[in-house]
């Protein structure tokens, strides 16, 4: 005798050797027994042999029409012996009824299986539903299979032009083109990014890149609801200056200017004025809603993000030939020994003269131009005086930097300015520390520096950058972090450092100018009137998402050099270039900041200049692929003498650089500025040298 049983989910024959009871041994056609409990036989047969019973029911199953038999079962529950009876017309042989059974088995969506043998059709509105469920599962597989047609023969299919960017960022995993996506990424050995810039669905790398930040930081768009701007505030006493400010060109969010004005007694009154929106900004209000959630403009080569709508910036920024609202800080010196005799603050209308410009001005303004007096520019005699303020202001801090036991910084760091015009880049190095620079650095130091000591005179809690004495090694000790209260930075030499002179451009500082102004209107009260009160929580809050924005917009700005970089590359055809060690395997080329790292590399002294060969670049994934040319004379020659006969194999030389070796590993310190402004078109307005120890 032979049995029919369900194992798992699946049917089995096998012939019963012994029977115990209320169980079976039964041994099948491969050899295998297995123990099968009598409840679990569905059917009982002396013929056909086991094996073969499956083959003619299988068969028969092939042929029944499911329609008729779902009509056939009527709607009462029913064991499968019993519709094997209907439906044949006669007393079912075993291969009929075990077909009859495969066939109702493999049809969940015509018949519910309510037990062992046994089963129910399944309403007619609920069969209707699944038959269109699965059509429509149908069309999508075939809609999908045509999708990834297309993909492989690089065309985009129009149900994805309105979502590219998405499949790409932000895709559902279960939806149709995702998956035609990931298909025929797979099948043609890419990635979704490349074959979707193959297919047009994106223009090019660079609108890669910027999709992928906006979807980040910006998945409502860069643009600003519509929105009431404040009228400009007038009712301030009219400051008795001419100021000017010192900005690169394309410079816009003008948010620092400075005068210089002769006193009767002889002594001199240095003005520092910041643009002031925090006089019209209130906490809570529209646009502090929308500065708080961008936290900072955001650059990149070329273009900007900017924190605050353009009407506002307009009002604001301190556009030449206008008296503009402004918060400024007085400083009177004794020119003899440049020691500054007392400091004011106050809020007021500013006349600014001129607006000057890094890149008209930088080749007339240099160190021996200014000690030998030569040249003709706009407020020369303001310039020449402010040179000799500031140099005395960085010896100063510099003194008090080792007297934090930090050895003084190095002035000689390159920077580079990138310009994108028409998608045309120029990358154009400045060094650091050039007298305008230096200017601008020194005087937006002091200034947040003598506002941070305002705010915690005052009682006033405040957004600052402190750097060192904390906990953990040395590294962490000197790592730059933001405290709501007044702390040294021992990186650039000053007791406490409070972000407070570009408030057009970051929301700490537009918070700082806030609290400022409490301190300048209400005196000892302040603390009881400012916007954010002492441990007020929210200020930790801001601090938080300052810290998480400003890291990321960085990141971005970083990216979107590299990717500049390399597209210098492409259109100065430039192959054999020069490069400057930095550390270990890592190198930076001399005309642009392109970091490589070459894995591999025999040990070169930092700062050697060597010579590459640039092989391949990749403005997808952002990688270099370099080869080392040359190596001085006295360098190689020393190489040698270290490597062993079998050590000098070509492909030592050779190496990826990985994506994220951004920073300039010739220096242990990172500059404090706005991310992008030391290397963008926009130059900081404080741009100090280091905020860690070197």
């Amino acid at each position: 005798m032979n049995v029919l049983f369900e194992e798992s989910g699946d049917f089995k024959a096998g012939s019963i050797m012994t029977q115990q009871g209320e169980s079976f041994q039964v041994e099948m056609a491969s050899g295998k027994r297995a123990k099968v409990k009598s409840r679990d036989a569905l059917l009982q047969f002396a013929a056909p042999a086991p094996q073969e019973l499956l083959q003619q029911a299988q068969a028969i199953a092939d042929e029944i029409d499911l329609d008729f038999l779902w009509e056939v079962a009527g709607e009462e529950e029913f064991g499968f012996t019993d519709l094997a009876a209907e439906y044949f017309g006669h007393a079912p042989l075993p291969p009929e009824a075990a077909g009859l059974l495969l066939r109702l088995h493999s049809a969940p969506i015509y018949f519910y299986k309510k037990g062992r043998g046994r089963y129910k059709a399944a309403p007619q509105a609920s069969l209707q539903a699944a038959l269109a469920g699965l059509e429509k599962k149908k069309q999508q597989l075939l809609a999908q299979a045509a999708y990834v047609d297309e993909l492989k023969a690089h065309k985009l299919p129009e149900a994805f032009r309105p979502i590219a960017l998405q499949l790409l960022f932000k895709p559902d995993k279960n939806g149709i083109e995702y998956k035609a996506l990931d298909a025929a990424a797979k099948d043609m050995q890419t990635t979704p990014q490349r074959l979707m810039l193959a297919a047009g669905g994106v223009a090019s790398p660079k609108d890669l890149h910027y999709a992928r930040f906006l979807y980040e930081f910006f998945p409502r768009g860069t643009g600003f609801a519509a929105i009431d701007i404040p009228a400009p505030v007038t009712d301030l006493p009219t400051a008795d200056v001419q100021a000017f400010s010192i900005d690169d060109v394309t410079t816009t969010e003008i948010d620092d200017a400075l005068s210089v004005t002769r006193l009767a007694d002889g002594k001199l009154r240095v003005g520092i004025h910041i643009a002031a929106p925090g006089l019209a900004i209130k906490r809570g209000d529209a646009i502090d809603a929308i500065a708080r959630a961008r936290m900072s403009t955001v650059y990149m080569p070329g273009e900007k993000i900017t924190m605050l709508p353009d009407e506002l910036v307009a009002t604001y920024t301190l556009d030449a030939g206008a008296a503009r609202p402004a918060l400024s800080l007085y400083a009177t010196l004794d020119p003899a020994s440049w020691e500054v005799l007392s400091t004011e603050s106050r809020a007021e209308l500013v006349p600014i003269a001129s607006n000057l410009r890094h890149n008209d001005l930088d080749d007339l303004v240099t160190e021996e131009a200014l000690a030998q007096n030569l040249g003709d520019y706009a407020h020369k005699d303001e310039i020449a005086l402010l040179w000799q303020w500031v140099q005395v202001l960085e010896q100063g801090r510099m003194a008090k930097r080792e007297s934090f036991g930090l050895r003084p910084e190095q002035n000689n760091r390159v920077d580079f300015n990138f310009y994108v015009e028409d998608d045309v880049v120029s990358i154009v190095r400045r060094r650091r520390g050039a007298p305008l620079d230096k200017i601008v650095a020194e005087l937006m130091i002091f200034a947040n520096s003598t506002w941070g000591k305002l705010m915690a005179d005052h009682g006033v809690p405040g957004i600052y950058r402190a750097q060192g004495g904390g906990a953990g090694g040395w590294a962490a000790k000197m790592q730059v972090r933001m405290v709501t209260h007044a702390a040294p930075h021992q990186g650039l030499g000053v007791d406490q450092y409070a972000w407070s002179t570009s408030p057009l451009r970051r929301y700490t500082d537009l918070v700082n100018q806030w609290q400022i102004l409490a301190c300048i209107e209400h005196g000892v009260t302040a603390p009881l009137v400012a916007p954010f009160k002492p441990r007020d929580a929210d200020l930790f809050a801001i601090v938080s998402g300052f810290d998480a924005a400003y890291s990321g917009y960085a990141d971005f700005q970083s990216t979107m050099e590299r990717y500049w970089c390399l597209r210098w590359l492409a259109q100065e055809n430039a192959r054999v270039v020069e490069a400057v060690v930095l550390k270990d395997e890592i190198l930076r080329l001399v005309d642009i900041p392109l970091v490589l790292r070459m894995p591999g590399l025999p040990q070169l002294a930092r700062g050697l200049q060597v010579k590459l060969d640039l092989l391949r670049w990749d403005e997808v994934d952002l990688s270099v692929e370099a080869r080392l040319l040359e190596v001085p004379a006295a360098a190689a020659q020393a190489m040698a003498s270290d490597l062993g006969d079998d050590e000098g194999d070509e492909e030592l030389l050779e190496g990826m650089a990985a994506l994220g070796e951004q920073a300039d590993a010739a220096d242990a310190d990172a500059a404090d500025q706005e991310p992008g402004d030391a290397t963008s078109s926009e130059a900081s307005d404080e741009n100090p040298p280091a905020e860690a120890a070197q």
